[in-house]
C-alpha cells in the first residue's frame, strides 16, 4: 500500500512537473520554427528545421542588446546597493543598543504591509520633482534598500551570539571590521540568497520602469519586450525568441545557484 501511495505521489509530481515546464518548454521551441509552424493547427510542437536566424531578426527588429546593458547595469547596482544597506541596518537593529530602536523596528516593519503600488506614484511625484525622470537615477534610487531583506537577515544574525560582538570589541575591533571579518563570513549564505532574489527581481522590474521611462534608450529588458510585442505585430515567431533571449539568462542563473537559493530561503523559512 505504501508503495502504491509513492507511486501515486511520483505520477503527481511529474503531471505537476510537466504542465509547469510546458509553456517554457514551448516558448524555446516556438522561437526555433518558421512562422508558418507557429500558426499551424494542430500546433506544431518540434520544429522541422531549427530557424535560429529568428534571434538575428529579433534582435534587428529592437536594440535588445541596449535594453540588456540598461538591465545589468540598473540590477547589479541595485543588487549592490541593497546589500549594502541590508548588512548595515540588520547589524544595527541586532547587535547595537540605541535610542528609539524598537519604535524605528517597529515602524519599518509596518511599512511591509504596504502594497508596493500604493507608494509608487508618491514615488513617481519625488523623481518628477527631482528632474530625474528617464534617467538610471530615477531606475536605481528606490530599490537601494529593502525592508523585508533587512529583516530576513536580522533573523540569521540572531541566531549568532552578542558576544562575539562584545569579545570583537574588547579586542578593540571597530564595527566596520567586527561587520567585514564575522558577521558577513557567517552569514555569507543568507547574503548571496538575498543578492540573487534581487537580482532575478531587479531582472524582471516592469512597472516602475514604464513610468519613469520615456526613451527606447533608457528601457529595460521587461519593458523592452512588452514594447517588442507591439512592434512585431503578427510576427509571434520573432516574439517567442525575444521572450526567450529575455528570460534564458535568469533560468541559467537560477539552475547554477538553485542550491544556494533553497538554502537560504529554507533557512529563512524554519527560522520563521
Amino acid at each position: 500500500m505504501k508503495k502504491f501511495g509513492k507511486i501515486l505521489q511520483y505520477i503527481f509530481i511529474i503531471i505537476m512537473a510537466t504542465i509547469t515546464l510546458f509553456p517554457f518548454l514551448y516558448m524555446i521551441l516556438s522561437s526555433l520554427m518558421s512562422f508558418q509552424e507557429v500558426i499551424s493547427i494542430p500546433p506544431t510542437l518540434i520544429p522541422e528545421k531549427l530557424q535560429f536566424i529568428n534571434y538575428r531578426d529579433a534582435l534587428k527588429v529592437a536594440p535588445f542588446a541596449r535594453y540588456f546593458v540598461n538591465t545589468l547595469i540598473v540590477t547589479i547596482t541595485n543588487t549592490l546597493g541593497t546589500l549594502i544597506t541590508t548588512t548595515l541596518a540588520a547589524f544595527a537593529f541586532t547587535f547595537l543598543d540605541f535610542k528609539y530602536k524598537n519604535t524605528l523596528e517597529g515602524f519599518l516593519l509596518s511599512l511591509l504591509m504596504i502594497p508596493f503600488e500604493i507608494v509608487i506614484f508618491t514615488n513617481f511625484r519625488t523623481i518628477a520633482r527631482l528632474k530625474l525622470l528617464d534617467s538610471y537615477l530615477a531606475l536605481i534610487i528606490p530599490f537601494l534598500a529593502s525592508v523585508y531583506y533587512i529583516f530576513y537577515l536580522k533573523q540569521f544574525l540572531t541566531s549568532i551570539p552578542k558576544d562575539f560582538y562584545n569579545a570583537a570589541k574588547v579586542d578593540g575591533a571597530s564595527d566596520f571590521e567586527f561587520i567585514t571579518r564575522v558577521m558577513i563570513p557567517m552569514s555569507k549564505t543568507n547574503l548571496f540568497t538575498i543578492g540573487l532574489l534581487n537580482f532575478i527581481t531587479g531582472w524582471n522590474s516592469f512597472l516602475w520602469p514604464i513610468l519613469v521611462t520615456n526613451t527606447k534608450n533608457m528601457r529595460l529588458i521587461s519593458n523592452g519586450l512588452s514594447a517588442f510585442a507591439t512592434e512585431a505585430g503578427s510576427m509571434i515567431h520573432l516574439q517567442m525568441a525575444a521572450s526567450t533571449i529575455t528570460i534564458v539568462p535568469i533560468l541559467i542563473l537560477y539552475l547554477i545557484f538553485r542550491k544556494r537559493i533553497l538554502e537560504g530561503v529554507s533557512y529563512g523559512g524554519l527560522k520563521g
